[in-house]
C-alpha cells in the first residue's frame, strides 16, 4: 500500500505538471488532529482548474493515480443527476489507497464565502486562496438544539414509529426495516448527539452518522443503543422498536431537563397504539 507521503506527492506532483490545476485542498479525516490515523482513511482532494470541460473530455487522464478496483463520477450518473458547478472522481485503487478527487472552476473560489473547517491548502500558483486557520473541527461539532428542533425531532421519531408498525403488520418487511433504520433511527442518533452534546458543553463531533457514538457513551446507554439493531424476523423487528422507543424516552427526559426544554405530551399514546396495533 501506498503511503501518505508518496500519495500525496503524487497529488501534488500531478497538479504541479497541468497547467489546467491552479490549487489544490485536501479536506476530512486526513487533515483532522482529532482522528487516529488507519489505512481505511480516504483522501478527500480538491483540484481548482481552468479548462474544467478538456478534463471531462477524457476521463483517461485519471489514470496516473494508479490501479483501480472501481471509480464512480456521481456527477455523470444519471441515477444521480447533478446540477452543481463541479465533478468528482470516487476512486478505489487496488493497493488499498481511495482518492475522492472534485473538480472545482476556478471561479468557485470568490463564490465561496466559507470554506469547510477541515481544509489545508496543499497548491496555490495563483495565491488566490485565503489564508486559512489550522484545521478544526468546528463545523462538526455538535450544536445545541432550539426548542423547536427538540420537539421537532421527537415528533418525527414517535410519528414514523406508527409506519414502522404498520409495516410489520402487513408483512412488508423491506417497508418496515426502510422506515426503521432510516427516519426513525436517524431521529434516535439525533437525540444520541444532543445527549452528548448536553453533557460536554456541545464542544464534541460525534462523527458521521454518529459513527464516534461509542466513545462518548458509557457501557449501559452503549449497550441500549447497540440494543436497537435487529434482524430481517418480524418479532425481533417488534423488539428493536420498542427497545428504540424505551432509549429514545429515557435520552429525552435527560436532554429536556439539561436544557430545560419541553417533552413531547403524546409519545405514550403512541407507545399505547404501537403495542395494541402489535396484539391485533
Amino acid at each position: 500500500m501506498r503511503t501518505e507521503q508518496t500519495m500525496i506527492a503524487l497529488i501534488l506532483s500531478i497538479a504541479e505538471k497541468d497547467e489546467r490545476i491552479r490549487a489544490v485542498m485536501m479536506n476530512g479525516s486526513r487533515v483532522n488532529s482529532n482522528v487516529k490515523k488507519d489505512r481505511y482513511q480516504d483522501y478527500d482532494i480538491v483540484y481548482y482548474v481552468h479548462e474544467l470541460n478538456s478534463f471531462l473530455a477524457d476521463h483517461s487522464w485519471v489514470n496516473a493515480f494508479g490501479e483501480r478496483i472501481i471509480m464512480q463520477m456521481p456527477d455523470a450518473m444519471s441515477l444521480f443527476p447533478s446540477d452543481w458547478p463541479g465533478f468528482s472522481y470516487l476512486m478505489q485503487f487496488a493497493d488499498g489507497n481511495r482518492i475522492d478527487l472534485t473538480l472545482l472552476p476556478v471561479e468557485e473560489i470568490k463564490n465561496q464565502s466559507k470554506f469547510d473547517s477541515l481544509s489545508v491548502v496543499l497548491l496555490d500558483k495563483d495565491k488566490k486562496l485565503p489564508h486559512l486557520p489550522k484545521p478544526n473541527e468546528s463545523d462538526y461539532i455538535t450544536k445545541k438544539p432550539t426548542p423547536e428542533e427538540f420537539m421537532d425531532c421527537q415528533n418525527e421519531f414517535w410519528w414514523v414509529a406508527t409506519y414502522v408498525a404498520k409495516g410489520l403488520k402487513r408483512s412488508e418487511l423491506p417497508y418496515a426495516k426502510s422506515m426503521i433504520e432510516g427516519p426513525v433511527r436517524s431521529m434516535l442518533v439525533l437525540m444520541l448527539d444532543w445527549y452528548i452534546g448536553s453533557k460536554h458543553l456541545f464542544k464534541v463531533n460525534t462523527g458521521k452518522d454518529g459513527k464516534w457514538l461509542e466513545r462518548y457513551l458509557d457501557k449501559k446507554v452503549w449497550g441500549k443503543f447497540v440494543s436497537t439493531y435487529s434482524t430481517g424476523d418480524y418479532q425481533d423487528i417488534w423488539r428493536g422498536l420498542y427497545a428504540m422507543c424505551s432509549l429514545f424516552e429515557d435520552l429525552c427526559e435527560v436532554v429536556a431537563n439539561k436544557l430545560e426544554y419541553p417533552l413531547f405530551s403524546d409519545h405514550k399514546k403512541v407507545l399505547d397504539y404501537l403495542k395494541r396495533l402489535e396484539k391485533q
